[in-house]
């Protein structure tokens, strides 16, 4: 069961100014590969699961930006943590048609 939500918006620096989307891109496929419940957002990206699994993904984006070569990288995390159960579709159901 899921215990926490985790929205992220990376942020690498590119070595010349250059488009940052093919690295949130990348970032992006990390969490796909990762195959956690996840929605992309325009500004952020939602996963839902465990916790240390969903930190666990956060360091590997962060890692990714890094192989792929920007610098260094800001992350923007914000967490929900419930130990008795935490789900992006019960939060967010009566916002839903």
């Amino acid at each position: 069961m899921a215990n926490a939500l985790v929205s992220i918006q990376i942020i690498p620096k590119t070595k010349n100014g250059e488009d940052v989307i093919p690295y949130v891109d990348r970032a992006i496929e990390v969490i796909q590969q990762s195959s956690v419940k996840h929605e992309v957002h325009p500004l952020e990206t939602t996963m839902e699961g465990d916790l240390n699994e969903l930190l666990d993904v956060i360091r590997k984006m962060n890692e990714a930006m890094i192989e792929f070569g920007s610098p260094n990288v800001i992350s923007q995390v914000k967490i929900y943590f419930n130990p008795e159960g935490a789900s992006m579709d019960k939060l967010t159901e009566k916002y839903r048609p």
